[in-house]
């Protein structure tokens, strides 16, 4: 596959798909998926139980485990390589006197189109599974597993059309940005916990991963690597404070989930921010070392061909669980001991091999279905002055459907959310038809 292709596959433009590629940023985005999916499969453990399959989180009920989360949250290194990839991206299409509304249209639909396809398969599914006499609660369960991973995408559809906006922020006053959204994301934490505001929680989505997409910014530009000490101090520091707040806090250890009465992820705290912004001086002081290792031709084409499916493994990656769950445990070939104990943790490394088994096959699949994509327009009908605000009522739309299902599922009370599913069809509808890009 080319290196064109490939970054159309995910979400990158054209300009930044050949030459010039930041090969630690394709690296880091592999393994942050790779992590992904290990925790999420690890912490995934499948009951059946009168005849009613269901699922557990193994977190729950392993105590310890909860400090593992500080190694399988790499969320954030999401956000920092898509803030730097979209910097370099909105950059490179500015100087060729590209509109805003075309750069966003373009970066959402390389999204939304793939999402397309895993929702209308869902759907599809849900309806299949209903006619062939699944129960509500078992649909219920299953269509929220297959959706939760959904939550990742209204945040960062919003970043990517505050990213010119936010990048003129950047260029004008640098690290003040985040650190400024920091503390307003600290203040929030303290309207939620101390005056007991929840609704003003929703604000972090976008200040917290809003941070994390700024310094991708920084990276970008040299900010925060150009003195070779300034990694170290962010993670120094970071940790520090991160510290502090578990300690003296009321956050919990656990950075993956929710928690009975103050989580760090639903919304985001200042807690994840501070483990952030430690992963994001790791991970930048370890740049140089790995990208000579990424010198050698062979390594590239690697993580090349691994980087080109990133975007179909994350949506597709729960797909298996539902499948070997269906296919094995009512049958009784996968025995289902006590969560934590010695027969569990050897079943572990057959339920992910059997995973894996499915998964690789799958998304072969999905990627040749989604060939014809990659040829599929971005923006259809004339442009106006009209084009911004269409887009932007679309991208919204989409988001919110987007979001319902993260939080419902595919199948809430055993039935298809109807008004979540319009308003996400209606969105993508929306941003496409929001004009032709000049000269396509």
């Amino acid at each position: 596959m080319s290196g064109q292709t490939a970054g159309r596959r995910n979400g990158s433009l054209r300009p930044e798909a050949t030459a010039g590629r930041n090969r630690y940023a394709d690296l880091l985005r592999v393994c942050a998926i790779s992590l992904v999916v290990a925790g999420h499969w690890l912490l995934t453990d499948i009951t059946y139980q009168g005849g009613q399959l269901s699922g557990l989180d193994a977190l729950e009920y392993i105590s310890w485990g909860r400090w593992v989360t500080l190694f399988f949250q790499v969320m954030p290194v999401f956000f920092l390589v898509g803030g730097y990839v979209n910097a370099r991206s909105w950059t490179a299409h500015q100087e060729q006197g590209e509109s805003w509304t075309d750069w966003v249209r373009e970066r959402a639909m390389r999204l939304l189109w793939p999402t397309t396809v895993y929702v209308a398969a869902a759907v599809l599914a849900v309806i299949a599974a209903g006619m062939a006499g699944a129960g509500a609660a078992e649909l219920a369960q299953a269509g929220w597993l297959v959706a939760v991973q959904l939550w990742f995408l209204p945040v960062y559809l919003l970043l990517i059309a505050a990213t010119p906006v936010m990048l003129a922020a950047h260029r004008r006053w640098g690290l003040a940005v985040p650190a400024v959204m920091a503390a307003a994301a600290a203040a929030v934490d303290a309207g939620v916990v101390g005056a007991n505001l929840p609704l003003i929680g929703f604000a972090n989505y976008l200040l917290v991963w809003g941070s994390m997409h700024q310094w991708g910014f920084a990276w970008q530009d040299g900010t925060l690597t150009r003195a070779r000490w300034r990694p170290y101090a962010l993670a120094a520091g970071s940790a520090a404070v991160l510290a502090g707040l578990l300690a003296r806090g009321p956050f919990p250890v656990d950075m993956i989930g929710p928690a009975e009465r103050i989580g760090n992820t639903t919304p985001p705290s200042i807690a994840l921010l501070a483990f952030a912004a430690a992963q994001t001086g790791l991970v930048l002081a370890a740049e140089p070392a790995v990208s000579r290792l990424l010198v050698r031709p062979g390594r590239w084409r690697l993580v090349t061909r691994l980087n080109s499916c990133v975007m179909t493994v994350y949506l597709w990656h729960m797909v298996p669980a539902i499948i070997v769950a269906v296919a094995l445990y009512p049958t009784g070939v996968m025995p289902q001991p006590a969560i934590g104990s010695a027969q569990w943790w050897e079943t572990r490394p057959a339920w992910l091999g059997a995973l894996a088994l499915i998964l690789v096959p799958l998304v072969l699949a999905v990627m040749r279905a989604e060939r014809p994509m990659l040829r599929l327009p971005v923006g259809l009908g004339p442009a106006g002055r009209w084009s911004g605000s269409i887009l932007l009522l679309g991208i919204a739309a989409a988001m919110a459907g987007l979001a319902r299902l993260a939080i419902a599922g595919f199948a809430p009370d055993g039935v298809l959310p109807a008004i979540a599913l319009a308003a996400y069809g209606c969105g993508v509808i929306a941003a496409l038809l929001s004009g032709r890009p000049p000269g396509r």
